[in-house]
């Protein structure tokens, strides 16, 4: 008697049906691993771990011995010690002290004392003269004593010039100029007297007018007294 299956009991019925199941389980597996995270592993505190106390090592203290260095027995003693007498004599050297007893005296040269020359400062220009000299009766500023001076001094020869003189020597008319030419030394005397004229006795006459000026405070340069040097030019009208 044959036996027949059931063709519901054939599982050649259900194998493609079986595949395609796997496939799916594949697929699923395969996604959940590749969508699971991962996290570092974490340790736990391993505490305060102290890496010198393995690598301190001891090390044994050992003493150096010296080989000992054999003596050397002394030399033998002589039988008999001569005495030998030196036939030179040793000077001796004597070493005096630098040292001044207070009982001596000592010799001390004589100090001269040397006297500083004192600069000596040359005539100075009334025009670059820092302290002009002062004509008696001027006061004020630098700048009103040196014009002070000028006005003075062209006064002084208007009162003491003969304007007569001019005439008597026969000089031809017009305007004829007289330069004088005088210092004013440390003292505030006049001195170093000069003058330039058309004629001779112009020119003495301009002299004998610088003679009568009065004695002035002289000037200063570097606050020290200097001669001073001026020039008075003047022009007379011969008619």
């Amino acid at each position: 008697m044959e036996i027949k299956k059931n063709p519901k009991a054939n599982l050649e019925n259900y194998s493609k049906l079986f595949m395609q199941l796997g496939l799916v389980l594949a697929l699923f597996v395969t996604y959940v691993a590749i969508e699971k995270k991962t996290f570092d592993r974490q340790f736990g505190d391993l505490g305060d771990v102290s890496m010198n106390a393995d690598m301190e090592e001891e090390i044994p203290i050992t003493e150096r011995i010296e080989p000992e260095i054999p003596k050397t027995p002394p030399p033998p003693t002589p039988e008999k010690i001569e005495v030998v007498e030196d036939e030179k004599e040793v000077e001796e050297t004597v070493i005096e002290s630098t040292e001044t007893d207070e009982t001596e005296a000592v010799e001390v040269e004589e100090i001269v004392e040397v006297e500083e020359a004192e600069e000596v400062i040359e005539d100075v220009p009334f025009t670059i003269i820092e302290d002009v000299p002062v004509f008696p009766g001027c006061t004020g500023s630098k700048a009103e004593l040196k014009s002070c001076f000028n006005k003075q001094m062209q006064r002084h020869f208007g009162k003491k010039f003969d304007t007569d003189l001019p005439n008597e020597l026969g000089l031809s008319p017009g305007r004829k100029r007289i330069i004088m030419l005088f210092k004013i030394d440390r003292t505030g005397n006049i001195v170093d007297i000069r003058a330039k004229a058309p004629h001779p006795r112009l020119t003495a006459e301009a002299i004998r007018i610088i003679k009568l000026l009065p004695r002035m405070k002289p000037g200063r340069q570097r606050g020290k007294p200097v001669g001073v040097k001026y020039t008075l030019p003047m022009r007379i009208d011969v008619e």
